[in-house]
């Protein structure tokens, strides 16, 4: 970083013309100063912008769908609802009029949770967050310049929230931060007002990367960037978006133009400084994790540390969620310097208007789950609804259904292009839609205005996500409903909503008429689902083939120029990714739930290489003492499986082949023939084995005998042949002739 570089703040002298500016407020913005808000009118009204604007990012969906020759799966649907025989739109305007039969009562839990949780001690980590305070009249207070006190207005902020009046002068003096809040509280506007009112004071001349902000998913990360370029239409600080499923070449200029702030999810931005020229964090000065505790889980965990390695050291670091973790490991490894833990509420208090309800699905009746759906959505829940689903296939399957019940939804997953996501974000934002039908990557940080209803048709997994989707609706004190479907396999969740909700927590009962009635129209309709799905999977062959043919022809076409680009990189190889994938799957299933007891992938590399140079160590040994670790080795596990059986009893060697029986007999034979030379041993005389015509002898004395005598001829041939010769170095036959040896008395 830059030693030119120094954040501070503004002179007496600027002070004085700001409050000088102040006093003359509203007669400058009634003046000349509308150039600077990009044609506004004279006067900004509140509320006059929106904080979020989806549009900005994307392309005509018509235009995607026409380049890779198909159709939408709303064009699909319409098509298909002329072959339903029942129209659902029509059937449910004639019974409009009959009184809607559901209702609620109130939630009876069927028995009391006692466990108490133990929460980390986690002060002492912490530096004291004395002077903080969570109240603020206005954003004067906040020592906040003209350019962001007047976007502001224009964006309709009037009031600091609590984490928004604690976080700015903490931000604004330079120290780490882990701050958490309740959903809707104005996180985002916590960490960028002091963000940009630093930029400010930035050295113009020298450009620079100098401020990182890392969000889990694409779509919280548009948002984020909207809404830096809100709060800075009234200065010179330029912002810039780093995201898969939008250009890299685009994106590639926009990071060597050195604008002052990336917001960026981790892979693609590693992806650009590992492999785009002229790209690097040397001058970064403020890191900052938006939804920290999703980042810092096990998918995102080995990212974040390969991007805070390429960051200096010498920076503010600040960490915003909802659910902050108490664990305070993974923190230390950012390198967090003394950072302040402010917590403007609890991280699961739940919103004062929410109104928390459950629908109690039983084992047998869990295949009328889309008839209970759509019985809810068809009367009771009708507009702004987002439905969060489990899978990318239930999501599609749900938006195809809505689509053939004649109910205008749109989906947001994984299977979708960038620009098909963003065009659904826009279409429910500007009520277009009434239904978003989303997986889990819509549950964090999105910012939608007027989302009434949040229907969980899947059950989340912990009560961490079930804040998280909740929290899409009832943000900054307006009203709304939180729908769980709860089966009996989710009680353990329900418990814990329980819990946090209290005595508020609801119990929906679904008509049954209206049940039955969905789910005899939603067998109807399975024929025209699975021909849509079918029209799916054959243009998706089709676009398939003719993607390998357009690369063909390109390989042909440009053999010698694609040749010439250097490798892309990343910084775990493909088999370490297999590895870590391996070692996290073990994990769970021992039902390891700690992120730190999961072997990362440079940890699972380095024991692998260990093995490997023991083997090779081992192999390399004499072959004499090779064999003598390896019988060592057979015997330790010997014990321990007779431990593990527990029997007091001397056992013969069980679990043992005859070869490595014999193998060990000779052995054994040897070593005493040799300590009876040496004069160690006085053997007594004994009488010779008497070979009986009758086979009473055991196989393991009929094996002894057979090495014993062996032993004894090769010793006198080695007497008689090679007087003069040097000793052999080996005087025992091979474990292969021993093999044979034994294979032949088998045969016997």
């Amino acid at each position: 970083m830059s030693p030119s570089f120094v954040f501070e703040p503004p002179s007496d002298e600027e002070i004085e013309n700001l409050e000088s500016e102040e006093e003359e407020q509203v007669d400058e913005e009634e003046d000349g100063e509308e150039d600077d808000g990009g044609g506004r009118g004279p006067k900004p009204s509140r509320q006059s912008q929106a904080p979020w604007n989806f549009a900005a990012y994307s392309k005509s969906v018509a235009e995607e769908h026409a380049r890779r020759s198909t159709t939408s799966v709303d064009f699909k649907i319409t098509k298909a609802r002329q072959q339903l025989s029942v129209d659902p739109a029509a059937d449910d305007g004639n019974e409009s009029s009959e009184p809607e039969p559901d209702g609620q009562e109130g939630y009876r839990s069927e028995e009391e949770d006692h466990d108490t949780t133990n929460a980390v001690d986690s002060k002492s980590f912490f530096a004291p967050s004395d002077g903080a305070s969570y109240h603020a009249n206005s954003f004067l207070e906040l020592n906040l310049s003209r350019p962001l006190l007047r976007a502001c207005e224009s964006l309709g902020y009037v009031k600091p929230t609590p984490i928004q009046a604690a976080c700015i002068p903490m931000a604004l003096a330079g120290r780490d931060i882990c701050g958490s809040a309740i959903t809707g509280s104005g996180k985002t506007a916590a960490f960028a007002l002091p963000t940009l009112e630093r930029l400010l004071f930035r050295p113009k001349r020298i450009p620079a990367i100098r401020v990182l902000i890392l969000t889990p998913t694409r779509e919280l990360a548009v948002q984020v960037h909207s809404m830096i370029d809100k709060l800075s239409q009234f200065t010179d600080i330029r912002c810039c978006l780093i995201v898969g499923g939008l250009p890299m070449k685009v994106q590639e200029t926009a990071l060597r133009s050195m604008p002052d702030i990336v917001v960026a999810t981790p892979g693609r931005m590693i992806d650009h400084l590992r492999n785009s020229i002229s790209v690097g964090l040397d001058d970064l000065a403020v890191l900052i994790l938006d939804e920290a505790d999703r980042l810092l889980e096990l998918g995102f965990n080995p990212e974040i540390h390969e991007l805070v390695r390429f960051c200096p050291k010498r920076r503010q670091t600040m960490l915003f969620s909802a659910t902050m973790t108490e664990e305070v490991d993974e923190l230390v490894k950012l390198s967090l310097n003394q950072p302040v833990r402010l917590s403007a509420d609890p991280s699961t208090k739940r919103p004062a208007k929410l109104t928390e309800e459950v629908v109690r699905i039983r084992r047998m009746r869990e295949v009328n789950r889309e008839a209970v759906l759509l019985a809810l959505c068809s009367k009771t829940f009708t507009v702004k609804v987002i439905v969060f689903s489990g899978t990318k296939q239930a999501a599609h399957r749900l938006k195809i259904l809505f689509g053939l019940a004649g109910l205008k939804a749109a989906e947001l997953h994984g299977n979708l292009t960038q620009v098909q996501r963003l065009d659904a974000l826009e279409l429910f934002r500007k009520q277009e839609v009434d239904f978003l039908i989303a997986t889990d990557v819509a549950a964090r940080g999105l910012d939608i205005i007027g989302v009434q209803t949040v229907i969980n048709y899947a059950c989340p997994r912990d009560l961490t996500s079930y804040v998280h989707r909740v929290g899409r609706t009832a943000r900054a004190g307006r009203e709304g409903y939180a729908v769980t479907f709860v089966t009996d396999n989710d009680r353990s969740l329900l418990k814990a909503i329980a819990k946090r909700a209290g005595s508020k927590l609801k119990s929906r009962i679904v008509a049954e008429q209206s049940i039955t009635k969905w789910s005899k129209i939603i067998e109807q309709m399975e024929d025209q689902v699975a021909a849509i799905l079918q029209e799916e999977r054959e243009e998706k062959a089709l676009r398939k083939a003719e993607m390998e043919a357009t690369k063909a022809e390109n390989m042909i076409a440009h053999k010698d120029e694609i040749f010439s680009r250097p490798k892309r990189t990343w910084f775990v190889t493909e088999k370490e990714k297999k590895l870590a994938a391996k070692a996290a799957k073990a994990s769970l299933e021992k039902g390891k739930t700690s992120g730190n007891e999961v072997l990362s992938a440079q940890q699972a590399e380095d024991l692998k290489m260990k093995e490997k140079r023991k083997r090779e160590r081992e192999k390399n040994l004499p072959r004499k003492k090779r064999r003598k670790l390896e019988a060592a080795r057979e015997m330790l596990e010997e014990n321990q499986s007779e431990k593990l059986e527990g029997n007091g009893k001397q056992k013969e060697k069980s679990g043992l082949s005859l070869v490595d029986l014999a193998y060990r007999r000779a052995k054994a034979v040897k070593a005493k023939k040799k300590a009876v030379d040496a004069g160690k041993i006085v053997m007594k005389a004994s009488k010779k084995p008497k070979h009986s015509s009758e086979r009473t002898q055991s196989r393991t004395e009929e094996m002894r005998e057979l090495f014993e005598s062996d032993m004894s001829e090769r010793k006198q041939r080695r007497n008689i042949s090679g007087a003069g010769k040097k000793k052999s170095k080996h005087s025992f036959k091979s474990k292969s002739s021993i093999e044979m040896r034994a294979m032949q008395v088998t045969k016997i």
